[in-house]
């Protein structure tokens, strides 16, 4: 792990004499106990003093025991915890001036003039109105004498900075909120548990979530489970509904669907502001159908349960991200949000997100629909365009005249059956005959080639594995087979879905172009594999399923030593040569220590991480964890770590291995994989329709330049075709991995939240950035 305590540098100086105080307000959510453990750790490790607020502003005007130093120890454990240990409350002594008194005196009283806020736009608005008025709170209170002109003038200005937690999603500037990811675990968990009952009985089931005002919850699970229909705020249907939705159900009962599942978010209304609940569509639906339909409100279910991996590891950046915002700070800075753009840490202003969250309200009870909609962002409007893409259109009578063929490469990962569903969907909307290729390459070569139709991909979204069947075969050695079968089955388009192998077998692919003229058609690569070491892209789809089936055993694992004296689990994760896995799975789990192959380590690391764990057991945290990936290292062997922890242990903690295997690669997908899955197919089929129409000359397709083969993958913010062999410069080939990963740079984090002793780059600090002008280009728009 290369963690050899280094000099004391400039980070870990950069809160010496500051204190800091965290808390929690508004409504819960998952992850915001991850977010508090890092902003104490950090906090306590750049030399500063970290206070927790208990009970939110509440807390903060009430002070006394309510203000209490933390601890390195005091937050062990709290990572998997949902809701927030410190705990939240909605205060109405704080909006009053009084109250905000009574806070200023609390913390000048402690020294404290950082704050750090995690909650939802109310309690972000009350901290910055709170900002706003610190001189004038501190000039009153010397003058009743509350504090001394000497305390006042050590506490000249406040710093504030924000996280925002809310499972909604409804904070503008934000890809996503803390909770908001565990809340569509929740949510997916119910509607896959629904749909076994609703299948057997023919039952339709409206199931409504939260989101009085934002319908991102509502419109993520009707993406991820194939909803027949989704009510939002933000885009009421149309005023005859009632007869679209009952044709719409009628046609998926016809199409030989036995259920109906109808997504609402409670703030649903119609084009004139009327609500439309769960009970007015159950009634539509029974006298105008007859179907047995059920209602199911989902309530504070969603809050609760465990986080998510993903909820983890952004509450943990967020920490880190907010207490360097609080450090930096300076009088004139104004109070910002640590938040999340694509898989970038970014600071916003407070005060502008908080408007434009506004406007969205403003613009939806004016009637304003399109404005609320693209004020909401372009990640929300995607998402809304390919569900009404899914869900609304039926394939044309006209047909396209092309043929597209869609397979799976590689290992089975989660998500695959959900990005090919959305491309027989897409392919079918656009007028193309749709192929389905089982058992990759292999059965490519060998004709196992069938018409896909709409309704087969039905239900997919939800199926772990490969429906279509994997295999690893690369292609070269069958370029005759499949040339002609290419040629038999008349195909002007392939869609891979795969790993490591679906990226080398489509570079075969374009090699044989110069010998087999069939080979020169366009294809697309679609990234998924859970060792996340394709090339081209941060994300790949199947990993966030694997990172929280790794997450979730950890916790067990740990669970399973609670009452045992000092013990440390050694886990062996997947991934080849690539540490993605063992790092997020390591920052999820609160590991110890997570060996990679990309970091090297040798003897004395391991030396360095016995001791540091002994240390560690000599506090009131008596467990430990090491993550190694399988191809870590070919000499330290998880048998030689584990052996070597149990030897050097003896007498103060005793070990545990576990080889977590396959199991990574199974499980039903998780909300990101499907979701993500599903618009990588649709944006895969749009780009292979056009480029198909550019190579085509006299009905044939010819196409054999570089970016007629492209690889689809998220980069930094958005999705990107690249030619895959421009990508070729970037791969370690030997080790099946990006010669970059951008994750590589998290791994500072997961050391500090562990203990060690080490400088923190900071080089790629987030700069604050500006949301106002993005909304001008998008008036202008307008």
């Amino acid at each position: 792990m290369a963690q050899t305590p280094l000099g004391r540098g400039h980070t870990e100086s950069l809160g010496a004499g500051k204190a800091i105080a965290v808390l929690t307000s508004g409504g819960d959510a998952q992850g915001m106990n991850a977010a508090v453990r890092a902003v104490v750790r950090v906090g306590i490790y750049t030399g500063a003093k970290v206070y927790f607020v208990h009970e939110g502003y509440q807390g903060l005007v009430d002070g006394g025991d309510n203000i209490k130093e933390a601890t390195w120890e005091s937050v062990s454990m709290m990572l998997q915890l949902g809701g927030t240990v410190i705990g939240s409350a909605r205060c109405q002594d704080f909006r009053t001036r009084e109250g905000r008194l009574k806070a200023a005196r609390n913390l000048v009283k402690r020294g404290i003039t950082n704050l750090c806020v995690i909650g939802g736009d109310g309690s972000l608005t009350g901290a910055d109105t709170f900002r706003a008025e610190w001189s004038s709170l501190l000039a009153e209170l010397v003058k009743v004498g509350g504090i001394t002109a000497e305390e006042a003038k050590k506490s000249s200005y406040l710093n504030i900075v924000g996280m925002v937690g809310s499972i909604d999603n409804d904070f503008c500037g934000t890809d996503m909120t803390i909770g908001t990811d565990s809340a569509l675990h929740r949510i997916m968990e119910i509607v896959d548990a629904i749909t076994t009952t609703a299948q057997s009985h023919q039952r339709t089931f409206v199931l409504e979530v939260m989101g009085r005002h934002c319908g991102y919850l509502a419109l993520i699970t009707a993406l991820a489970c194939g909803a027949d229909w989704v009510f939002i705020p933000e885009s009421p249907p149309e005023d005859d509904w009632e007869d679209h939705l009952c044709r719409r159900l009628t046609e998926t009962r016809l199409g030989g669907s036995r259920l109906n599942i109808i997504i609402v978010a409670e703030g649903a209304i119609d084009k004139h502001g009327k609500a439309i609940t769960s009970d007015d569509i159950k009634s539509l639906v029974v006298k105008r159908l007859g179907y047995d339909t059920r209602v199911t409100i989902l309530g504070h279910v969603q809050r609760g349960g465990t986080p998510s991996a993903f909820d983890r590891i952004l509450g943990s950046r967020m920490g880190v991200e907010a207490v360097m915002a609080l450090l930096e700070g300076t009088p004139d800075t104004p109070a910002c949000v640590v938040s999340l753009s694509g898989n970038q840490a970014v600071r916003l202003p407070l005060m502008e997100c908080v408007q434009v969250t506004k406007d969205v309200t403003t613009a939806m009870n004016e009637g304003r629909f399109d404005d609320a909609l693209k004020l909401r962002g372009r990640s929300f409007q995607n998402n809304w365009n390919v569900y009404k893409l899914l869900a609304h259109i039926r394939p044309p009578s006209t047909k396209s005249g092309y043929t597209l063929a869609v397979l799976n490469v590689g290992a089975p990962a989660a998500g695959m059956n959900a990005a090919v569903r959305s491309t027989v969907r897409i392919g079918l909307i656009h007028g193309h005959r749709m192929l389905a290729v089982h058992d990759g390459f292999e059965g490519l070569a060998y004709g196992k080639v069938e018409e896909i139709s709409w309704e087969r991909v039905g239900g997919w979204t939800g199926l772990g594995g490969s429906k279509l069947g994997t295999k690893r075969t690369l292609p070269k050695k069958y370029f005759e087979e499949i040339s002609a079968n290419i040629s038999n089955f008349s195909i002007h388009g392939l869609i891979i879905i795969g790993g490591f192998e679906a990226f080398t077998g489509s570079l075969e692919l374009m090699e044989g172009r110069a010998k087999y003229e069939e080979l020169c058609i366009p294809l697309c690569v679609i990234p998924a594999t859970v060792s996340n070491n394709v090339p081209g892209s941060d994300f790949s789809i199947g990993a966030d399923t694997a990172l929280n089936t790794i997450t979730t055993t950890c916790d067990r694992i740990k669970q399973s030593a609670a009452g045992t004296k000092r013990r440390v689990f050694i886990i062996e994760t997947m991934g080849g040569f690539c540490g993605y896995l063992a790092t997020m799975a390591g920052l999820a789990g609160g590991a110890d220590a997570a060996y990679i192959y990309e970091e090297h380590f040798n003897i004395h690391d391991l030396q360095v991480n016995v001791e540091h764990l002994t240390e560690k057991m000599k506090t009131t945290v008596k467990r430990g964890l090491v993550l190694r990936n399988e191809r870590c290292n070919e000499n330290y062997t998880t048998d030689f770590i584990y052996n070597l922890y149990s030897e050097e242990g003896k007498g103060v903690f005793d070990c545990r291995k576990n080889v977590l295997g396959h199991m990574q690669q199974g499980g039903t997908p998780t909300p990101f994989d499907r979701n993500f899955g599903t618009k990588m197919g649709a944006k895969a089929v749009a780009w292979i329709t056009g480029k198909i129409k550019e190579c085509s000359r006299h009905g044939r397709i010819f196409a054999n330049t570089g970016d007629s083969a492209c690889l689809l993958g998220m980069r930094k913010r958005s999705l990107v075709f690249q030619p895959i062999t421009e990508l070729k410069e970037q791969t370690d080939f030997e080790h099946r991995i990006p010669k970059e990963q951008w994750w590589l740079k998290l791994r500072p984090i997961l050391k500090i939240l562990a203990k060690y002793n080490i400088e923190l780059d900071t080089s790629e600090k987030a700069h604050l950035e500006h949301i106002t002008r993005k909304r001008i280009s998008l008036e202008s728009n307008i």
